[in-house]
């Protein structure tokens, strides 16, 4: 069953190789198609992720008023994804199948690639400065991986701002509290988020330092695409943020050297 499939990717790109005559364009065109026929899946995945995004500040609302008593959390939680019809769960869902076509584009390239014939076709690996069968020399690929991932986090994550509960000026001790505690799940929350933004592409890096380079165009690509469907979505999102807050840490950097 796996070989009969294989077979046919083979074929398939195969047919792309042959009107192009180029593997490394041939790699792009093909994560093309891929992506193409995988966006109305991941379209409407990414719009109910945005919607849990914009949803934020009334879920911690909601953890601060049922602090406690999670049943009730759960039951609040639940009517609010109701109320706007979001499924908290389809987030996932474009990373699960990016997965695993990763892992099949994976496991079919690296047989493809260590084929000089495929299918009684001759096969040039070469493309650019690369040979698609083996890792990148020159860690370029790699460099864009990492670029390319660091700045779709970007986007995704949200800029951090701390949105009150209650107003700052209240006088009343208990309000003053729940304000304290928002501040610090606020901070928690922005230390995770921090941590992640960096996490994901180091660890794409790290990888396609590994990986055959012709795995590293694909991901190159298709992270190219997803940031493109990012920017339709919701624009620039964080990216505006942190570019705003990293200007102001070099203007202030270059100010004390004066």
């Amino acid at each position: 069953m796996w070989s009969q499939i294989q077979n046919y990717f083979f074929d398939f790109i195969l047919l792309i190789y042959g009107l192009i005559g180029d593997l490394g364009i041939t790699i792009i065109v093909l994560t093309l198609l891929i992506r193409f026929i995988l966006l109305p899946i991941t379209h409407s995945s990414m719009k109910d992720a945005q919607k849990i995004k914009e949803l934020q500040p009334e879920v911690e609302k909601l953890k601060i008023k049922h602090k406690g008593d999670s049943q009730a959390l759960q039951a609040a939680q639940v009517e609010l994804y109701k109320k706007y019809n979001v499924n908290p769960f389809a987030g996932c869902l474009p990373q699960i199948v990016q997965l695993v076509v990763l892992i099949f584009l994976y496991q079919t390239l690296v047989e493809f690639l260590a084929q000089s014939e495929v299918h009684g076709v001759q096969i040039n690996p070469n493309f650019l400065w690369l040979n698609l069968g083996k890792p990148d020399p020159l860690y370029i690929i790699p460099f864009f991986a990492f670029l390319t991932q660091m700045f779709l986090s970007l986007m995704i994550v949200p800029g951090g701002e701390v949105r009150d509960v209650v107003p700052n000026n209240s006088k009343k001790k208990k309000l003053k509290e729940e304000n304290k505690k928002e501040e610090n799940m606020a901070e928690m929350a922005a230390t995770m988020q921090k941590q992640m933004l960096f996490i994901m592409p180091v660890m794409t890096g790290v990888i396609a330092l590994q990986f055959p380079s012709g795995l590293g165009v694909y991901w190159v690509v298709t992270t190219l695409f997803s940031i493109g469907q990012q920017y339709y979505l919701s624009g620039w999102g964080g990216v505006v943020s942190y570019s705003q807050r990293a200007r102001q840490f070099i203007a202030g950097k270059l100010s004390n050297t004066q």
